[in-house]
């Protein structure tokens, strides 16, 4: 796999806020307590100690290149959390041989996994888990258990996040701890709009691994829309050769795709890719002009085009190749179809559509137009043996939907919309809505079970996504918008409603965006916090290519 640009922290980061050794912030960070919550966490009391030099991860069952690659991975984040001090020797002071609460050396994890891999994460997979650090059932061991290589992804995120540095900052404690743990929700995404502004594919995997590290598994991939059609078709080549804002340097290739996808498949994500029709078109109209519908004023056409043409046969035969093109690429079952916000005034001023809705008897009635489209290509996507996910408005306005078609909710009620068919949330959690001084708490506080409403109803929430629109956002500021504030919607999704409290999260937040900073990211800082980065610190931020050997200038 290519190798691509990081964020990189150099020298001394984190100091004060990470092991509270100075007056440090308004907010007191945790100590090794891990971001989402688990649904069971009991400490027994006394810590053991990782040597990174020894420490290994040992896979006693089932094995795979998933495996194997998150072996790799968390080797890396182990070294990278000892990096702060400077050094990664083992042999200064040990002075925790004195100490009581010291109880052993963990110079291994075994790795239990107790079903073959399954090869790509979908919807409603098992991400249940259990970790055991030096318990009364593992004395002065470590051990790892699940079912499923998504569980054990999961559990060595957790594991990673209960280490902390010792005070000398040489070695790293555990605390003698049991974990159960798996999500309240099955659907835990995050959205992001590639179309208003285009981000480099670096930029996206870094986002990957910040929902990683938060135990999100769906990445929304909102890739084309009205202002740039930066996906790179075979079929229809001219669609970003005439629609991307740059088709040389501002495309997403097959390789490019392709890339994003197995980055995501090994991390346990599934990328959901967006294809939003028949409005927020009009990048599509570039390349292929007689998708459109021409709009007119009075009897001629006025030069304008407004949503996908509906009654044109032609606009199906193209939209059935595009989208078995899409299909074949992404290994998701789900595709993303949009359907909201759609305007009718072109389709209005048409005389070819008045006369075609007059011949169907639904004359004025555009909602029952675009129900008509919508059909077809709900259709078309079972026809190529996929599942749709659709924008509410579709659901309001009639069509007909499969079984397996799932809702998303942006607005209004739950229970209105609530009616037979699957639904995911992200009313609440609209992350191009920015307060001043920090805001997570309003995206903590929201809840996808909160309404009133049948148990049946309840149970057909699966989930929800924070989204990330980028009408004000770019590469140069979507980490520090999304992370911490998408934290607390990866939180809400997983962890058990009951156990959420906005005074207690605020410390273990304070400790995870330090520890996601320390990975790689740079994110917004919290309400009332001062600079993680503060000038009492050195410290220094810079861009550097892991595949050169040059110091980053």
């Amino acid at each position: 796999m290519m190798k691509t640009g990081v964020l990189v922290l150099l020298a001394i980061v984190c100091a004060a806020p990470c092991d509270g050794r100075s007056a440090g912030g308004w907010v007191k960070p945790t100590h090794g307590e891990p971001w989402p919550k688990p649904q069971s966490i009991v400490n027994h009391g006394g810590y053991v100690v990782v040597r990174p030099s020894v420490f290994t991860f040992q896979i006693l069952n089932e094995t795979c290149d998933i495996l194997e690659e998150a072996v790799n991975r968390y080797y890396d984040v182990i070294s990278k959390t000892l990096t702060r001090s400077g050094s990664t020797s083992v042999h200064r002071h040990k002075y925790w041989k004195k100490d009581l609460m010291f109880q052993a050396y963990l110079d291994t994890l075994d790795i239990e996994l107790m079903a073959p891999c399954e090869d790509l994460p979908y919807l409603h997979m098992d991400e249940h888990y259990e970790l055991r650090i030096n318990s009364p059932d593992v004395p002065n061991s470590g051990l790892l258990t699940s079912q499923t290589i998504w569980g054990i992804l999961r559990g060595l995120e957790t594991f990673a996040q209960l280490l902390t540095i010792d005070e000398d900052g040489v070695v790293l404690k555990v605390n003698s701890t049991s974990i159960m743990d798996f999500p309240r929700y099955s659907h835990r995404g995050l959205l992001l709009d590639t179309s208003r502004h285009f981000y480099p594919v670096p930029a996206i995997l870094l986002l990957l691994d910040g929902m990683e590290a938060n135990k999100l598994n769906v990445f929304h991939w909102h890739i084309v829309d009205d202002n740039s059609f930066p996906y790179q078709s075979e079929v229809f080549p001219e669609l970003s050769e005439k629609g991307a804002y740059n088709p040389r340097n501002q495309i997403y290739t097959r390789e490019d795709m392709r890339q994003v996808i197995e980055y995501a498949r090994i991390r346990g994500i599934r990328v959901l890719v967006e294809f939003d029709t028949p409005g927020h078109t009009e990048s599509w109209g570039l390349g292929i002009p007689e998708l459109l519908t021409p709009c007119y004023s009075g009897t001629k056409p006025d030069g304008t085009y407004g949503p996908i043409d509906p009654i044109n046969e032609n606009t199906y035969t193209i939209l059935e190749k595009l989208f078995k093109e899409v299909v074949d690429l992404f290994p998701e079952q789900y595709i993303h179809l949009g359907g909201d916000e759609v305007s009718f005034e072109c389709w209005e001023s048409n005389p070819d559509i008045e006369v075609y809705m007059n011949e169907h008897n639904i004359t004025s009635d555009f909602k029952k137009l675009e129900q008509i489209y919508i059909q077809r290509i709900v259709n078309t996507i079972s026809k190529l043996n996929g599942s749709s996910v659709v924008w509410q408005e579709v659901f309001d306005n009639g069509v007909q939907l499969p079984k397996e078609t799932v809702v998303h909710i942006w607005t209004g009620d739950m229970e209105t919309e609530l009616k037979g068919h699957n639904a995911i949330l992200s009313t609440c959690w609209y992350l191009d809505h920015l307060k001043s001084g920090g805001d997570w708490t309003e995206f903590y506080v929201c809840n996808p079970d909160d309404f009133s409403g049948s148990e049946e109803q309840h149970r057909l929430v699966l989930g929800g996504e924070a989204c990330m629109w980028s009408e004000f956002v770019d590469p140069t500021n979507l980490s520090t918008r999304v992370w911490p504030r998408a934290c607390a919607a990866a939180e809400v999704l997983w962890s058990n409603h009951d156990d959420l409290n906005v005074t207690e999260a605020e410390r273990r937040l304070e400790e995870h965006v330090c520890r996601m900073n320390m990975r790689s990211p740079v994110h917004q800082q919290m309400e009332g916090v001062p600079l993680i980065f503060s000038q009492n610190h050195d410290y220094q931020i810079l861009f550097k290519d892991e595949n050169s050997n040059e110091n980053p200038i």
